[in-house]
């Protein structure tokens, strides 16, 4: 399945996080042709999150300090989305546990009626 230009943004923003890197660099992490990427490229660095940078006649990209906000922003609500999840899980599993006493409750209580008899 192919990628939405969010995800593959996203994407690259991640690789970008802690080092510089070429296009085909970003290309093998990001799983992604080079033609789609420089245009992903072209319009992270119009929006300012990404720079070119040169290092002896090799152009390497990396993360502006917006860039690094906005990678920053998307990571935390992932991590809020995810456990928001969690807390709806943990909720129906507490919501569960009084059925299953009052299941064990009633069992009990027929087990004693059979054993009087």
């Amino acid at each position: 399945m192919q990628k939405s230009k969010l995800e593959l943004y996203e994407e690259i923003l991640y690789a970008l996080v802690n080092k510089h890197m070429t296009v085909d660099a970003i290309a093998y992490t990001c799983d992604v042709d080079c033609v789609a990427l420089r245009k992903r490229l072209e319009f992270l660095l119009q929006q300012g999150l990404v720079e070119e940078k040169n290092f002896r006649n090799i152009t390497c990209y990396a993360l502006t300090r917006r860039g690094l906000a906005i990678f920053k922003t998307l990571a935390l609500t992932k991590r809020l989305e995810k456990l928001q999840t969690t807390m709806k899980q943990i909720d129906e599993a507490l919501q569960a546990i009084p059925s299953l006493s009052e299941y064990s409750a009633e069992k009990a209580k027929r087990q004693r009626r059979n054993k009087n008899y």
